[in-house]
């Protein structure tokens, strides 16, 4: 049923869980399966968690810890059903996500403050996206160039001379045309094989960069980033999408009067003060920043180009000028913030008959843009990731969810929307964790490691924690930070160069996830009360990272009783898209204290891996896509947790037998079988493994 719903809710997460959608955070679980953990965390033993789910279940006094918090599912799922959560991640910017799903706003100041804000701000900011006739450009299109090392001759960096198409091309074969030698633009088809421009150039429709190389006119190929130097491209602009009156677009060639514009604000730029916010900071190696590094940006300020720079230091200074620290101010920093991701020299143009707008993040790395689209930073009706209109698709949209949260059921077979089920998120954010009373939540910017609450006081401890060597956030949350540490939206929010901390989690090195994961776990071992509950969600590609989380669960005095496979993000997504094997589920990882007596659930290893195949196949049979990730992945957290609870040690001979077993289970769910162990795994053990574990795993 969580797997019904989380599928239902991945395709529109913005939509069915607005509150935790104002501003971008990586690696946003789904509501529907949060929801689902919390319930079945709390209903007795025997009783149906699934009716518990598609109820008004109530769980006052129930305290429910995220130490990972991210974008805030897990409090806002905890509030809606009545409990108290302490929200705490290590990255003030997840911390301010956070605070925006979990506080209420009062709509009229809200719309008061942003009132304020348009009056300071957005005339001007529509001045410089004019025409000479004074028609509303929507959007600038850009181009990088590099010049030839061998002739010094320049190239624009186009990979393809189609630069706007429909969403569906084949229905709507209207496209739009630009010559890679003069910039000369034209209509034509998407699927054209030749053209000339009105320069007499004759050109196709590939352009003249093949993935990390670029060849001029002369013939001579050459490294995109090795003709750069040590310097980050230079832009220019060659077509504008403009509005008329009555809203209709077009496209249409750069002129003087843009040039002259674009100069201008140049200009303006230089003369602003030095009061006014603008992104402070520099980029340092990492492993999602070094791609941009490679290209020579080395400053946060250069991911915008000279007029994005102005306008959104004008809109920026008059939120950061608004009286008083307010819940509604907050709020429209976190919206300004938002709006950087489609308003930068990262973002791109998607096509016609979608969101115009494909913003820098859709690769989840700092990807430089070849082909740049400049948009209207305040925005019109018809624009796409701007102030004015994220304003009512993020804010409003959160604002009415959490006045009246709508749960994802399934009712006589098919997903519903449901309300009623859901108290509403209008507590205000509490100061200290120990004034919380039955009810509200404690967001709090802090190491999970060192929480600095009291021992016992948590009944669950519901989390997803960062993976080992996927994303990491803090790199590109400096992006918004540069310009957030200028705009102080609350009290706390820290004036530091970067979002970076010792203490973080992520860590390519397994040894090192593994030691901070488990500081982690040991924290919320202690602050667990008796019978209390550790549940996540997780999904790892690499064994050793399964390895390393498991051993840091073990020696931090917690028991694996369950791995359970469900829904996690939407398939289709680019980063998935690009994996080897593509992964569909996450894994819900349930764990009790030993302390409390708790073991492993399995008599033997052959009793686990017939455990995780089940699993796995019952959601393939109830129309559940299984990837060949999935599989891979749950039988390894499957089988490392048994073992380790079995006193194993998880070394690399430990590891090679369990992929083998995994293996093998791909294999036979992949030709529609059940898989049964092998022949000489495990037997139960008796006391911890030594030298003899090897027998285990029948040489």
């Amino acid at each position: 049923m969580l797997s019904t719903v989380g599928t239902h809710e991945s395709w529109r997460k913005e939509v069915h869980r607005p509150a935790t959608s104002t501003h971008k955070w990586w690696a946003k679980r789904l509501g529907s399966v949060f929801r689902g953990i919390i319930v079945a965390a709390t209903t007795e033993q025997g009783g149906d968690a699934a009716a518990a789910y598609s109820c008004a279940t109530r769980l006052t006094g129930t305290v429910v810890l995220d130490p990972f918090a991210g974008s805030g599912v897990t409090g806002v799922e905890a509030i809606k059903l009545g409990a108290t959560a302490i929200c705490m991640d290590i990255n003030p910017v997840a911390t301010l996500v956070q605070r925006q799903a979990l506080q209420p706003w009062d709509l009229a100041a809200l719309y008061d403050a942003y009132a304020r804000v348009e009056r300071a701000s957005h005339a001007e900011v529509d001045r410089v996206h004019r025409t000479e006739d004074g028609r509303t450009v929507l959007y600038y299109f850009w181009v990088a160039t590099a010049v030839c090392p061998q002739c010094a001759v320049k190239v624009n960096l186009f990979d393809s001379t189609v630069y706007s198409k429909d969403a569906y091309p084949k229905r709507k074969p209207r496209a739009q045309l630009v010559c890679p030698e003069c910039l000369d633009i034209q209509e034509g088809r998407f699927d054209f094989k030749a053209a000339i421009c009105a320069a007499g150039h004759e050109f196709s429709q590939a352009g003249p960069v093949e993935r990390s190389k670029a060849t001029c006119r002369n013939g001579h190929s050459f490294k995109i980033v090795s003709a750069l130097g040590d310097r980050p491209p230079e832009y220019e602009m060659y077509s504008k999408m403009v509005a008329n009156a009555r809203g209709e677009k077009s496209y249409e060639p750069i002129t003087q009067w843009d040039r002259a514009l674009y100069m201008e604000c140049e200009n303006l730029l230089e003369q602003l003060p030095d009061s006014a916010v603008l992104p402070r900071g520099s980029l340092t190696s990492g492993n999602n920043t070094n791609q941009a590094l490679k290209w020579n940006f080395r400053e946060w300020r250069q991911f915008f180009n000279a007029r994005q720079l102005y306008s959104l230091s004008i809109i920026a200074t008059a939120i950061r000028d608004l009286d008083g620290l307010s819940a509604e101010r907050e709020a429209l920093c976190a919206l300004f913030s938002g709006a950087l991701e489609f308003n930068n020299l990262f973002a791109s143009f998607k096509g016609e008959g979608t969101g115009a707008v494909r913003h820098m993040f859709s690769n989840h790395v700092l990807k430089p843009e070849r082909t740049p689209l400049e948009a209207h930073p305040w925005g019109t009706p018809q624009s796409s990731g701007a102030f004015s209109t994220l304003l009512k698709s993020r804010i409003e949209r959160a604002h009415n969810y959490k006045e009246a949260p709508i749960d994802l059921t399934v009712r006589h077979g098919n997903v519903a929307r449901t309300a009623e089920l859901s108290t509403s998120i209008t507590a205000p954010l509490r100061e200290d964790w120990m004034n919380l009373g039955t009810g509200g939540a404690y967001v709090v910017t802090r190491s999970a490691a060192d929480t600095g609450l009291a021992d016992a006081c948590v009944d669950l401890v519901i989390t997803d924690p960062p993976f080992m060597d996927n994303v990491h956030y803090a790199e590109l949350a400096d992006f918004f930070h540069s310009w957030l540490r200028e705009m102080r939206p609350h009290a706390d929010y820290p004036s530091d160069d970067t979002t970076r901390r010792a203490g973080e989690v992520q860590n390519a090195d397994p040894a090192e996830f593994g030691k901070a994961i488990e500081a982690v776990w040991v924290e919320c071992e202690r602050l667990l009360k008796h019978g209390g509950l550790l549940a996540f969600t997780y999904h790892q590609a690499r064994i050793s990272g399964w390895a390393r989380l498991i051993e840091a669960l073990h020696r931090a005095g917690f028991v694996v009783t369950a791995i359970q496979p469900v829904k996690g993000e939407m398939t289709t997504s680019v980063v998935k898209a690009g994996a080897s094997e593509p992964s569909n589920l996450d894994s819900i990882v349930v764990c009790r204290r030993a302390a409390d007596g708790a073991t492993s659930p399995h008599s033997s290893l052959d009793q686990a891996f017939e455990y995780a195949c089940a699993q796995l196949g019952a959601l393939r049979d109830a129309g559940v896509d299984v990837g060949k990730g999935d599989v891979r992945s749950v039988v390894r957290g499957t089988l490392l947790a048994h073992l380790a609870a079995e006193g194993v040690t998880l070394d690399d001979a430990c590891q090679e037998v369990v992929d083998r077993l995994a293996s093998q289970a791909v294999e036979a769910l992949a030709e529609g079988q059940r898989p049964r162990a092998v022949e000489h795994t495990s037997t139960r053990v008796d006391g911890a493994a030594d030298d003899r574990q090897l027998a285990l795993f029948g040489g």
